[in-house]
């Protein structure tokens, strides 16, 4: 697979928020590792622009002075592309979507993420994406929103490999190695707990504008 072109940087408009803002927890599990990690406060940002967003990262918005692609605003530095590869059977975001991710945490294309995932669930309560290989969960990401006094706490939970038996046996090997091995997932930690803080930022204005016109 040829490694796709880092995009330019685009402003940072607003501080990315550091690894010390989140409690990460990382254990291991049959053969999984699963890490937890619960995010500082989202202040004025509400479950519903959570399950709204989720649907709707697609899109464009402006930022720093003209038009730009959502995902490369969400991490203005790291991510590279999002395609909406199958919608759902009613042609949105849903359960049964399909989702073509490609980012490059900490600008490093060493340690690429380039996967295409599965939407099990989007909505007030949580946005749940995998990729699946022969019926085994290769990454499992769950996101999960609680509304809050000011905002709403976020935890995410991060699934590497599966207790099923060919899980097991041969492919959490496979998701440790290709997916996510060690390097890959400290750096996409940093990575997530930056793109996580950012939606504070921008995502109430844009829920704001957009919302009513992008049901």
């Amino acid at each position: 697979m040829t490694a796709p072109d880092l995009p330019a940087p685009r402003p940072v408009l607003w501080p990315l928020r550091p690894l010390d803002s989140a409690a990460v927890r990382t254990a291991a599990r049959d053969g999984r590792t699963v890490v937890t990690i619960r995010h500082a406060l989202l202040s004025d940002i509400t479950p519903e622009m959570l399950s709204w967003w989720y649907a709707h990262v697609s899109g464009t918005m402006r930022y720093a002075g003209q038009q730009w692609p959502r995902y490369l605003v969400w991490h203005p530095l790291d991510h590279i592309a999002y395609d909406v590869t199958s919608p759902s059977t009613d042609g949105t975001v849903g359960p049964g979507a399909r989702l073509h991710i490609t980012e490059a945490p900490g600008r490093d294309l060493d340690q690429l993420i380039d996967i295409r995932v599965g939407v099990e669930q989007i909505d007030s309560q949580a946005a749940i994406i995998s990729s699946r290989k022969w019926g085994t969960s290769l990454v499992r990401l769950e996101n999960e929103f609680t509304a809050a006094r000011g905002g709403t706490r976020y935890v995410t939970r991060m699934t590497i490999g599966d207790s099923t038996p060919l899980g097991r046996v041969v492919l959490n090997r496979l998701a440790h190695a290709k997916a996510f091995h060690r390097a890959k997932l400290t750096a996409w930690i940093k990575h997530h707990i930056e793109e996580i803080g950012n939606l504070e930022n921008f995502l109430p204005d844009l829920f704001r504008y957009r919302s009513d016109h992008e049901p």
